[in-house]
């Protein structure tokens, strides 16, 4: 452990007492609208946060256990999801979206009272500063607020009948079936309510395996999501991925698969469906976000943004910038601020006031971070910042690398973390072919100030990512924009109106427009006589 960051870590004693945490030895977990008991084994929880002891040694914090749940609960509540669902005909799908819209309200008002205990889990279970983790509650409720408006303009503009060359019609969503829902370590609350929340609302029952760090933090909310919506409808399992959620995509039985991950992992998932024609997915992949900063860019602002776009939480995002391109005739500048503007950021704990860089929660991603460093250091790379690369246990200090080329891993691979490596170039048609030949299409970011040259790179990067971000860093918000990708980075679309719309399917209900069609439809809709066929709407 080097010298700067031996005091990083902090004694027991003094962790201010607000944020302290208790052992939760969690064995519950939600089938078929029961919260069970598990007596089997269970699974460490391993903090990123290491504590002095009196001894003056550092001990990592195991701040709880989960259960290890087998493929047999892992089926059982595929059981309760698909009898729930009833081929279309269940209480939940059936339901009108008045009622749904009503369930998923009261969750929210449950959620709610929860904020303070899962906030302090993010901190604990992942390394996410105060900032971030209250930030992240706090999206996720808005998020629910947003969809549940979406829900009620899609269900009004679905309201109407339509006449078109000679027919009439009324189209309206329906829910797919049964979805398995799983999100990252990274926003283990946002980024997997994004999914959650719309494939509930839409009238898909669910079963939600929460990701393999940051577990706990569902632990609080079982009780809502129990008492919140009929039994069946949403189902929480935990365990190993390899046991329980590969045997639930063996039996068929899944129909929508939402996962946020690695590439790799989806395939190697979805690959077990034996009816992969019939499985909807909507996925959220690996990403190698480019920044380019072009020689008349305005360096105050690039480097502030390319310094939180690579380092926001230690640079464990899909959307972070994880290489820049710099231009040969201001790279010397920017590489002054930029390191300038590393040694600013404040290593600590997530509760300290101000902190910039906290410990990884991955166990093995330092040493996974100085073997890419080392490599790139073989290659030619020199690190430029001051301690750039020093490891204390789960922490890593960042380092800036320069010059990166193609030879090195870094140069390509997804890094995950807080190293940055830059890359310098003369012609524009370098940072192109860049983006051109990467298996990678999330986003990009340029800065510049010429309108010229701006348009030359949005022409050339429309087609080969899912957003273009003018001097400003890569990002997933807002959230009412569209969040997809190309090629290993995404399958399917993700926002507050589209992620309603990959959780369903349009259903048509036409009839030739002649005056004994028109009665029947004016019968049904006017005794209420169909639940689908209706004008009826939400104010």
């Amino acid at each position: 452990m080097s010298e700067f960051l031996s005091v990083i870590f902090p004694e027991e004693s003094a962790i201010p007492k607000q944020h302290t945490t208790t052992y939760l030895e969690q064995r519950e977990y939600l089938i078929n609208g029961e919260l069970k008991t598990w007596d089997g084994p269970l699974n460490p929880v391993v903090s990123p946060v290491y504590v002095k002891t009196t001894g003056g040694t550092l001990e990592q914090k195991i701040i709880g256990k989960t259960p290890l749940l087998t493929a047999a609960e892992a089926l059982k509540a595929l059981d309760a999801a698909v009898n729930a669902y009833q081929l279309g005909h269940g209480v939940w799908p059936a339901m009108a979206v008045g009622e749904r819209i009503a369930h998923v309200e009261k969750f929210l008002a449950r959620m709610r009272e929860t904020r303070s205990e899962v906030v302090k889990l993010l901190m604990w279970e992942i390394g996410k500063s105060l900032k971030d983790s209250e930030k992240e509650f706090d999206r996720t409720c808005d998020y629910i607020v947003d969809t549940i408006k979406a829900v009620k303009d899609l269900d009004r503009n679905s309201a109407k009948l339509v006449e078109e060359q000679g027919f009439m019609a009324q189209i309206r969503r329906v829910p797919l079936g049964v979805a398995l829902c799983m999100g990252p370590f990274n926003y283990p609350l946002n980024e997997t309510f994004s999914t959650l929340i719309p494939a509930l609302i839409m009238g898909n029952t669910v079963v939600f395996k929460p990701a393999k760090y940051g577990v706990l933090l569902i632990r609080p909310m079982l009780e809502a999501f129990r008492d919140s919506f009929p039994p069946g409808v949403i189902n929480i399992i935990y365990g190993k991925g390899r046991e329980t959620v590969g045997a639930l995509m063996e039996t068929g039985k899944i129909d929508v698969f939402a996962f946020i991950g690695t590439h790799k992992g989806a395939n190697e998932l979805k690959k077990l469906h034996p009816k992969p024609h019939r499985l909807k997915a909507i996925l959220g992949l690996d990403a190698k976000n480019p920044a380019i900063v072009l020689p008349d860019a305005d360096l105050t602002v690039a480097v502030s943004e390319c310094i939180t776009g690579s380092l926001s939480f230690n640079g464990q995002r899909c959307t972070a910038l994880k290489i820049l391109f710099v231009h040969k005739k201001i790279i010397n500048e920017f590489l002054i601020r930029f390191n300038e503007a590393v040694k600013k950021l404040k290593p600590g704990m997530p509760w300290d006031d101000g902190v910039g860089l906290t410990p990884l929660p991955e166990p093995g991603k330092t040493e996974y971070l100085k073997g890419l460093v080392e490599d790139a250091k073989q290659h030619g790379a020199r690190v430029l910042n001051e301690n750039g690369g020093q490891v204390a246990y789960s922490f890593f200090y960042p380092a800036v690398l320069f010059p990166v080329n193609e030879k090195m891993r870094l140069y390509s691979e997804e890094q995950f973390g807080p190293v940055i490596p830059v890359v310098p170039f003369e012609k524009e048609e370098e940072a192109i072919q860049y983006v051109v030949n990467s298996n990678f299409g999330q986003q990009v970011s340029i800065f510049g100030n010429n309108s010229k040259t701006i348009a030359r790179f949005i022409d050339a990067f429309n087609n080969q990512v899912g957003r273009i971000n003018l001097n400003t860093q890569s990002q997933r918000g807002p959230d009412t924009f569209p969040f997809n990708g190309r090629k290993d980075s995404a399958e399917g679309t993700l926002s507050v109106a589209d992620a309603l719309r990959v959780f369903s399917i349009r259903t048509v209900v036409a009839t030739k427009a002649v005056d004994a069609n028109k009665q029947i439809l004016a019968t049904i809709i006017k005794n209420r006589e169909s639940a689908f066929l209706s004008t009826d709407y939400i104010m």
